[in-house]
């Protein structure tokens, strides 16, 4: 069976991908997280994790349109597949229980999910 749990960088490049929508291609998702988190990141990890992302089936791609600002190469788009909103959702449920059970920010913290 597949691994169906998302480590934290998978998580933020396939919310990044929700996020950018017809944008979603490494370069544009790599700039992306860099000014999301501050941190910087690179193409290579990128890449391959949007793979190990495909390979689990949160994700799938197709080639855009060739353009003139790349020298004429298409970009792979990605998008969310219905598993990963689904494994994003598991996610989020996940770590929104555990902040409701941690005493100092319980009381503080309205969770309207």
């Amino acid at each position: 069976m597949k691994e169906t749990r998302l480590g934290d960088f998978e998580e933020t490049l396939l919310l990044l991908v929700g996020i950018l929508e017809k944008e979603a291609y490494a370069f544009k998702i790599a700039e992306e997280f860099e000014s999301q988190t501050k941190r910087s990141t690179s193409i290579g990890a990128v890449h391959s994790t949007l793979n190990r992302l495909s390979d689990k089936g949160f994700l799938t791609s197709e080639m855009g349109a060739a353009t003139a600002e790349r020298g004429g190469r298409r970009k792979r788009i990605y998008s969310i597949t219905a598993s990963g909103q689904r494994a994003l959702q598991d996610s989020r449920d996940f770590k929104l229980s555990l902040w409701k059970q941690f005493p100092a920010f319980a009381g503080d913290l309205n969770f309207s999910a």
